[in-house]
């Protein structure tokens, strides 16, 4: 994968110009969704991901507050996906025992 280099010291854009915390297949959305999900400090996303500097994590950051709308359309869209696909899957052959047995709503 072809990357390109930013003004962000540790931020790559691959060929899609999707941004890369450099030296990682780590997404600079797919640490902003960590952070969002669990409410971690840069420190704790650094004791859940330890191959990732603070340098690295803080310049991810930096990041998104610099390219933020552009990457909440890129949630949205994936969210989007998400919720399309799983419609489209249908309830499951286990959701559907569990149902049947009274056990889910």
């Amino acid at each position: 994968m072809a990357l390109t280099a930013t003004e962000y010291k540790y931020i790559e854009l691959d060929e899609q110009q999707v941004p890369y915390i450099a030296g990682t297949t780590m997404k600079v959305i797919e640490l902003v969704e960590a952070q969002r999900a669990y409410g971690w400090s840069p420190e704790e996303i650094h004791i859940q991901h330890r191959y990732l500097s603070m340098s690295q994590i803080h310049s991810a950051l930096a990041y998104y507050w610099d390219h933020q709308q552009e990457l909440e359309a890129d949630l949205e869209h994936r969210f989007q996906y998400a919720e399309t696909q799983r419609r489209e899957a249908g309830e499951s052959a286990l959701a559907r025992r569990l149902r049947a047995q009274g056990l889910i709503q």
